[in-house]
């Protein structure tokens, strides 16, 4: 307990998913949060919780892929609590028509790097802005091992995350001289209601036998890694991507 303690913490997408478990951990562990999403109501819902249980939580509404909204939430955080200590760069998504190369349309693409890759960039550079006036922080991005290997569908997607990947690194080059590091998440399946609404029992049941590990992730794998990263725990570590995925992509495809 209070491993963020006196530290304030932004995490985007938090109304619900891998974004809420972490919030609300970032807030047991000793933080004052900023539960921030598209979804207004339901980042409200987060920090009331976060309240009663007696932590200490706003909520604010962000596009994360306009670079004014997310601008603004990092003032409302500022404005707030006086600075910015962690970022978590956690909102992004994808739809089914993204899909293959030779069907992709500009709709698709569009829609994938503005959501998972522009808004992280916006995220890093406002974040960046604000932390260097803190003199240092942690910025987490949510990256994917959809952006580490190929797959048939959810091309855009993929190499959005990919980006996040680099972009971290870029980050964590440009910033590191003033105490500001950046590090990425790339998780696997993580069992939430977005995914469970796309994917069936059998295609989980794949992805589970192609686990080391003799299940499927968690929103609390990604929140317990995350507080870890903006904790003073991590002060060594930059330009890193932690793969939580239990152990899909240590072995060859034969053993699965």
């Amino acid at each position: 307990m209070h491993r963020l303690e006196g530290k304030v913490a932004i995490v985007t997408g938090s109304a619900s998913g891998i974004g809420a478990e972490t919030i609300q951990l970032m807030a047991r562990e000793g933080a004052k949060v900023v539960v921030a999403d598209f979804n207004l109501p339901g980042a409200q819902d987060i920090a009331e919780r976060i309240i009663a249980a007696g932590g200490e939580a706003t909520s604010v509404f962000v596009d994360s892929t306009q670079e004014e909204s997310v601008k603004e939430m990092i003032g409302h955080a500022v404005s707030t609590y006086g600075k910015l200590d962690i970022l978590h760069n956690n909102a992004g998504g994808s739809k089914p028509i993204d899909v293959d190369v030779s069907n992709m349309t500009k709709e698709a693409w569009d829609f994938a790097m503005n959501l998972n890759l522009t808004s992280v960039m916006w995220g890093c550079k406002h974040g960046v802005l604000a932390m260097r006036e803190n003199g240092g922080g942690s910025i987490i991005n949510t990256a994917s091992v959809s952006g580490l290997l190929g797959d048939h569908s959810y091309t855009a997607y993929g190499v959005a995350k990919a980006g996040v990947v680099n972009l971290t690194r870029y980050v964590a080059t440009q910033e590191g001289k003033r105490n500001i590091r950046c590090n990425a998440i790339a998780p696997g399946l993580i069992i939430t209601p977005a995914s469970e609404a796309v994917y069936t029992e059998e295609i989980k049941a794949q992805f589970e036998k192609n686990n080391a590990l003799s299940r499927l992730g968690s929103p609390k794998d990604i929140a317990q890694a995350a507080v870890f990263l903006g904790s003073d725990e991590s002060l060594y570590m930059t330009g890193h991507i932690l793969q939580l995925d239990g152990g899909s992509t240590v072995h060859q495809p034969n053993l699965s």
